[in-house]
């Protein structure tokens, strides 16, 4: 069983937490991590893209010249797709771009984003993660003792002064664990998580 440190706020490691093999320490399965990251970003797509087709498009309410006896080509009307300004005929129109993976695949995903963090050692579990007041200097400063620039900050439960002290740093992402996912875990370079919330993945894995 994977075994890593434990931190506190201070930088100072006081202990050990053994981890879970079966989630911490399973095969790391790079095209599934491929699936999960494709299936995110495509659930974050707006789908908000539209063209007019030849019934959307103002005007054409009259044949632009008689059928016969002009030389030219028949028209019915200046809105046909041929015609410059005229509609779209296999323009995009709104759509979803999301789509699910079956369970079983998402769950082996976040287990192989998780057990590639502890394979690099770039998993950081601290022993708890409270301050009294929603300050950004002292998060700077406890991310400053554990030497993280750039981190995923998971927290068992939602905590708003965490999150407010966190939000204006620059490349750390406050999250809780139920709102872990592959997208942000491979997004940064640290994985910065409480004991409690390591509990938290454990049993919702178990």
């Amino acid at each position: 069983m994977p075994t890593v440190a434990l931190y506190n706020i201070n930088g100072e490691q006081v202990g050990e937490v053994t981890l879970k093999e079966e989630i911490f320490g399973v095969e790391v399965h790079e095209p599934v991590l491929h699936d999960a990251v494709i299936m995110q970003l495509a659930g974050r797509r707006l789908g908000t893209h539209d063209t007019k087709t030849r019934s959307e498009v103002s005007g054409g309410g009259r044949k632009p010249w008689r059928q016969k006896g002009t030389g030219r080509a028949r028209h019915g009307t200046i809105r046909s797709p041929i015609w410059r300004g005229g509609g779209i005929v296999f323009g995009p129109h709104p759509r979803k771009y999301g789509y699910n993976l079956p369970r079983k695949v998402r769950r082996l995903a976040l287990k192989s984003a998780l057990s590639s963090k502890v394979n690099t050692g770039d998993i950081l579990v601290l022993d708890e993660l409270k301050l009294e007041q929603p300050k950004t200097s002292d998060m700077a400063k406890i991310l400053n003792n554990l030497k993280v620039g750039d981190a995923l900050l998971v927290t068992a439960d939602k905590d708003e002064t965490v999150e407010k002290s966190a939000r204006n740093i620059p490349n750390i992402k406050p999250l809780t664990a139920e709102g872990l996912n592959v997208y942000d875990i491979l997004s940064y370079d640290k994985l910065v998580i409480t004991k409690d919330a390591v509990v938290r993945v454990e049993e919702v894995f178990a």
